[in-house]
């Protein structure tokens, strides 16, 4: 009788299952839905290095014009104005993880696959580890200095006209120990949205259905905090103004958030950087607040899939890697993109 197999590294197979890998790990991937290849989006996806060479994408800001111009016959030859450009730039690199079977006769033991839960396990860490980097990239997470960890890329704490401390502080530490007074509450979301729109440059909302909004990403710690406040005008806003944009709200940006206010639509995450004890990081994101790049051979399959049998055939170790890269946007040294609202988070009843 014939049959067909495919056994170990089967080109087909490996191909198959390498795009698998990344589809439904960027499916889990909470920040996915804010990902696109556009500027309008909050994480702008490279793909400068998809096709060709190169670990380093250099991305350009011009500027916009500020000369009063010349009115009527005035002259205009030596009243022209200079262009202002900036630069930012990140590396991508290779990371990659494993998982190993003890041997055939503890794979005979367990009532699964030992190959395909290698397969779930690596996605969910996938998913894990572009989550947690584009966070700590976003909220300036200095404390963690491993670059597996963010993105490949060094953080740089967020910059002095792209952070507001609340009631305010002048800085975490002061924040933590002001505690309770510091709780998160919706005026802080409104002192972000003013610096956002008076900044120079002005962060960029996100187009939604024609309308400009941010978006919002605070701890669950912050999140009771607001659903706790019994002052006028807290959370009940959120709730109405929820009900009333269901309505038409088809962005994906919708999906899982908690409501609407004053233009920002909230999401609450447990990754939000804790830098300093007892301060959370809510991070109000516009137009390409991060990038994020893959490498060369990475796409359309993106990952590499690698299966090994090691004992004389008795064990099967299965290895999944990316080269990418991920950062928060930063031109003349001022954040782009994000605003980090520091505020006292910690359980209720602390």
């Amino acid at each position: 009788m014939a049959t067909t197999a495919y056994g170990v590294n089967n080109a087909l197979a490996v191909k198959a299952w390498r795009r698998k890998l990344f589809v439904e790990a960027l499916k889990q991937t909470w920040l996915a839905k804010f990902m696109g290849k556009d500027d309008r989006s909050p994480i702008q996806i490279m793909n400068d290095l998809q096709k060709g060479p190169g670990d380093r994408i250099t991305i350009g800001l011009r500027m916009q014009l500020t000369g009063a111009g010349v009115a009527g016959d005035g002259t205009l030859e030596g009243n022209e104005e200079a262009l202002t450009t900036y630069s930012d730039n990140f590396v991508i690199n290779q990371l990659r993880h494993a998982v190993r079977s003890d041997g055939k006769m503890s794979e005979q033991r367990v009532p699964f696959s030992v190959r395909e839960q290698a397969r779930l396990g690596l996605q969910d860490w996938w998913a894990d580890r572009i989550d947690t980097s584009l966070f700590n990239q976003l909220g300036g997470n200095t404390a963690q200095a491993d670059t597996k960890y963010t993105g490949m890329n060094a953080t740089t704490a967020p910059s002095s006209n792209n952070i507001y401390y609340a009631e305010g502080h002048a800085s975490e530490a002061s924040v933590a120990s002001a505690s309770a007074s510091c709780k998160f509450k919706l005026s802080y979301i409104d002192a972000a949205v003013e610096k956002a729109k008076t900044n120079t440059p002005m962060i960029r909302p996100i187009k939604v259905n024609g309308e400009d909004k941010y978006v919002c990403f605070i701890h669950p710690y912050q999140v009771t905090a607001l659903r706790t406040n019994t002052d006028t005008g807290q959370w009940l806003d959120i709730e109405k103004a929820a009900m009333a944009g269901m309505q038409s709200k088809k962005s994906p940006i919708y999906t899982g958030a908690l409501g609407e206010y004053n233009g920002v639509v909230l999401h609450s995450s447990t990754r939000i950087p804790f830098v300093t004890a007892k301060v959370g990081r809510a991070i109000l994101c516009g137009a390409q607040a991060a990038a994020f790049a893959t490498g060369q051979n990475n796409a359309p399959d993106k990952m590499t899939w690698v299966e090994e049998l090691f004992d004389y055939g008795n064990q099967l170790g299965v290895s999944a890697g990316m080269i990418f890269g991920a950062k928060k946007m930063v031109f003349n040294s001022q954040d782009f993109g994000v605003i980090v609202i520091a505020t006292y988070a910690q359980p209720l009843g602390t």
